[in-house]
């Protein structure tokens, strides 16, 4: 993007950040910001290391067109939209704001999922054009280092010459953070008033910083929707999968550094093939995740939570009634979803932590039914997102003010084909981009009505939240207390809105409170 001379100072349009000035547009009564740097571009020597300040400009940087996407292997389940380019100069974000609103107002910081390989925050469904409309705050949303560039360690090969750093692509979320420390004002947000959501990989960064210590600050309440909290892994697996992924890519481990050279599209391709290689290898592991470094993630996060020194911030944390359904619709290796798969996963998991070796038997007899119909992915949703959000949220309770949901929303025509709400079903409620495509069939017979009112009570809670903390619904919808571990309070979407205690209790008993998952 060109810079244009500063000559119309007086434009409300032009905001002056610490870099430089930028230029939005305005659509529909709203005030629109794109591609604004947040860092330098992590290009030549600047690959596989920490982010840098942006480069300065002068004059007015026209920011009217969404940024390059994060370097990623596309797939039928997470598409860029049309016109999106990739390229390692994406550490951009966007920033909506009314035109005629109060100052300063609440941030909500948005972290788009993916797998850590995959995704955009030009996506459609991520607009949160309605979030500003409705809750009178500012909204950002940010591009973030994706796959071998962003998440696999490669510091076990780095010299002095060659260094390599861990977990760039957190450390690229922890940069934007602290660009809307430095610069929110501008656009009328208010720097001590930062609320950081995600979904999926999203909520597993959100859910990963709020145990590093770099992140104390930067915000002041955090959402997790569908969290893989548990899939971080120590250094010594991280290693593991580096070299793996050395030989996927033909590179000798002594010739690391060769990394730096190869096209960032082989690179995607060399991660697409390791995710794939190690989801059919160890069934239920990601092959590209979080690593504990000892330094930006000190340690295990879950192991953090139980320790009781994460950040203590309002947190908001829930899964998806039927998580596993897509990745067992699409036959997706990143989840197990046959008794076979199922039962490789708890094998591994007994072979790294011998305690855990009867814990198969138990568990799987909280499933009436298994290894028979859906009931292997029942497992697996558990395994991967809904154990792990009770474990963190009853941790989280002893700290902070702690609120659980549990999304069942499902159009009719959904829950027809067994697909139900399924992972990541509830952010087009939260964003209120419900029914986007043309083609979309989810509504076929019928539900829209009553999906616009479920989006409208989520929208209004998630931004009640970001505005003071208190998650209230509309006139009449119930209280949402917080979560203990004695009454284990959690709200339940679906037709409407309805508080249960301990819905899921069968199967968090047999799941028990030690954490079950991967070293």
């Amino acid at each position: 993007m060109l810079a244009a001379p500063a000559d119309d100072a007086v434009d409300p349009l032009v905001v002056e950040t610490a870099s430089g000035a930028v230029r939005g547009f305005e659509l529909d009564g709203l005030r629109h910001w794109r591609s604004v740097p947040y860092a330098a571009p992590p290009v030549g020597e600047r690959r596989f290391r920490s982010p840098e300040p942006p480069v300065p400009w002068t004059g007015v940087l026209e920011t009217t067109a969404f940024g390059h996407a994060a370097p990623q292997h596309e797939n039928k389940a997470i598409t860029l939209p049309e016109g999106i380019t990739q390229s390692e100069d994406c550490l951009t974000l966007n920033v909506i704001v009314g035109r005629d609103s109060r100052a300063p107002r609440p941030v909500m910081v948005w972290i788009h999922g993916g797998a850590y390989v995959a995704g955009s925050s030009a996506q459609p469904l991520f607009d949160g054009s309605a979030l500003v409309q409705h809750g009178d705050v500012v909204f950002v949303s940010l591009n973030y280092r994706l796959g071998a560039l962003g998440f696999l360690d490669f510091s076990s090969f780095a010299t002095a010459d060659e260094p390599f750093d861990t977990n760039v692509g957190l450390r690229d979320i922890l940069a934007a953070l602290s660009w809307v420390q430095r610069n929110i004002a501008g656009f009328g947000g208010d720097a001590g008033n930062v609320t950081l959501f995600g979904e999926s990989a999203g909520a597993g960064c959100v859910t990963t910083l709020l145990t590093s210590p770099a992140a104390s600050g930067l915000f002041h309440r955090a959402i997790a929707e569908s969290s893989p909290a548990t899939s971080v892994y120590s250094a010594h697996r991280a290693a593991t999968v580096a070299n793996r992924f050395l030989q996927l890519a033909g590179v000798q481990p002594a010739d690391a550094a060769e990394l730096r050279r190869r096209p960032a599209a082989e690179l995607s391709q060399a991660a697409f093939d390791l995710v794939n290689a190690v989801a059919a290898e160890s069934p239920g592991t990601l092959a590209i995740a979080p690593v504990v470094d000892g330094d930006l993630v000190p340690v295990h996060p879950i192991d953090a939570f139980e320790a009781g020194t994460q950040l203590p911030v309002p947190l908001i944390i829930g899964t998806n009634h039927d998580e596993a359904s897509l990745f067992r619709l699409m036959k997706s290796p990143l989840m197990p979803i046959t008794a076979q798969s199922v039962h490789a996963m708890f094998a591994e998991i007994a072979a790294e932590r011998p305690d855990l070796a009867g814990a198969e038997a138990q568990i799987e007899s909280a499933y009436p039914g298994f290894p028979h119909h859906r009931t292997p992915a029942e497992v697996s949703r558990d395994a991967g997102f809904r154990m792990p959000s009770i474990w963190l949220a009853t941790a989280h309770s002893r700290v902070a003010p702690t609120r659980m949901y549990r999304f069942d929303h499902s159009p009719p025509m959904l829950t027809v084909l067994g697909i139900g709400a399924t992972h990541g079903a509830e952010i087009a409620y939260v964003f209120g981009t419900l029914n986007l495509a043309r083609k979309d069939p989810s509504f076929d017979l019928g539900g829209l009505a009553e999906a616009r009112r479920v989006s409208a009570a989520l929208q209004r809670r998630w931004l009640a939240f970001a505005t003071d903390g208190d998650p209230r619904g509309v006139d009449g919808a119930p209280d949402w207390p917080v979560y203990y571990a004695v009454t284990r309070s959690t709200l339940i979407v679906d037709h409407g809105e309805r508080m249960a205690d301990d819905p899921d209790a069968a199967i968090r008993a047999a799941w028990g409170d030690r954490v079950i998952g991967f070293d």
